[in-house]
Order: structure tokens, then C-alpha cells, then sequence
């Protein structure tokens, strides 16, 4: 339970992150504290959509995998992040991202950043 609480701060955080380094994601809200529950509730779903979704398309892309040498990895993560978009947009989180290449950036940020959070937080084992 501790280690699923650790992953979805450092999602939040790099999804923070990537809010505020590009301006083609957003995030709205009228108080902070409001835009930290709408950060909280998107690092939830991202990490639903990485769960669930992710692994199946990684299966059905694997022969890309091998052909890109894993740069593939960059669009699948763009893809997980504008899905978690739209989930969001569907659920009436104000979460946005504007256009694929956006994506690609937010991915890249999101997961260099969770990278390190999650090195750097404990994970309770």
C-alpha cells in the first residue's frame, strides 16, 4: 500500500511538472488546493491507463519494439498520456493536453521525472 501511495506522488509530481514546462498541458483550477486534488485524481487514472492499458499495446507492438530499438516506447508513452487526456476531459478533470508532440515531450518529462522520484522516495520495502 505504501509503495502505490509513493508511485502516485511521484506521478502527481511529474505530472506537475510537465504542467508547468509546457504550456500545451494544462491544468485548471480556481485554488491550489483544487488543482492538487485534479493533480492527485490524474496521477491515479495515469497510473490506471500505464496498468491496464500500456502492456497490452506494448504486446501488440513488439515487433516495433525490436525494429526502433525501443524508441517506440516514446509514442506508446505519448499515447498513454493523451488516453489519460481524454479519461480525464470524459470525467470532467480539468486536465488537457494539446496535440501529439506535446505528448511526446510530456511523456519524455513524466518519466524521467517519476524515474528519479521514484528512486529517490522510499518505496516501503
Amino acid at each position: 500500500m505504501k509503495n502505490f501511495v509513493v508511485k502516485t506522488i511521484a506521478n502527481a509530481a511529474a505530472l506537475a511538472v510537465a504542467v508547468w514546462a509546457l504550456g500545451d498541458i494544462t491544468l485548471n483550477g480556481d485554488s491550489t488546493g483544487e488543482k492538487t486534488v485534479t493533480l492527485i485524481v490524474v496521477a491515479l487514472l495515469f497510473g490506471l491507463v500505464n496498468f491496464l492499458v500500456k502492456p497490452i499495446v506494448k504486446l501488440l507492438t513488439f515487433p516495433l519494439f525490436i525494429l526502433t530499438l525501443g524508441l517506440i516506447t516514446l509514442v506508446v508513452n505519448a499515447l498513454m498520456l493523451l488516453l489519460t487526456s481524454w479519461l480525464a476531459d470524459s470525467l470532467d478533470l480539468s486536465f488537457q493536453v494539446e496535440g501529439f508532440w506535446t505528448a511526446i515531450v510530456g511523456g519524455l518529462i513524466i518519466s524521467v521525472v517519476s524515474w528519479a522520484l521514484n528512486v529517490v522516495l522510499p518505496d516501503g520495502d
